[in-house]
């Protein structure tokens, strides 16, 4: 599995979120082959555009997408699990673009618990 997320610049805490989705994908059987993370408001449009995903198709911008399909499918990887919500149109197709199932952390995590 790959770990995925967009986390604001002023977010400090991007590193242990990442890690608790990692020991939460772990403890369900799952092995996390890599992390991807996308930081907004370093670039891009800066401050003002912080809370705005960069693609409503996929979230994060284009070359980080296709960044990580390439990875995905280099190393054959079954899933990618989001730290950030999913619409499905966006798990659509960035499962397709992914070569995977992409799923979201509030699936690892479910709400109400």
């Amino acid at each position: 599995m790959v770990l995925v997320g967009l986390f604001s610049a002023k977010d400090r805490e991007f590193g242990a979120k990442l890690d608790l989705l990692a020991a939460s994908v772990a403890a369900r059987g799952g092995r996390v082959v890599g992390r991807h993370v996308q930081r907004r408001g370093v670039s891009h449009g800066g401050a003002a555009r912080m809370n705005v995903p960069f693609s409503r198709r996929t979230l994060i911008s284009p070359g980080k997408a296709r960044e990580i399909a390439h990875l995905c499918r280099a190393a054959e990887v079954g899933v990618a699990v989001f730290a950030n919500p999913l619409t499905e149109h966006q798990r659509a197709v960035l499962g397709g673009m992914f070569g995977c199932l992409v799923i979201s952390g509030e699936d690892v995590f479910p709400r109400g618990r």
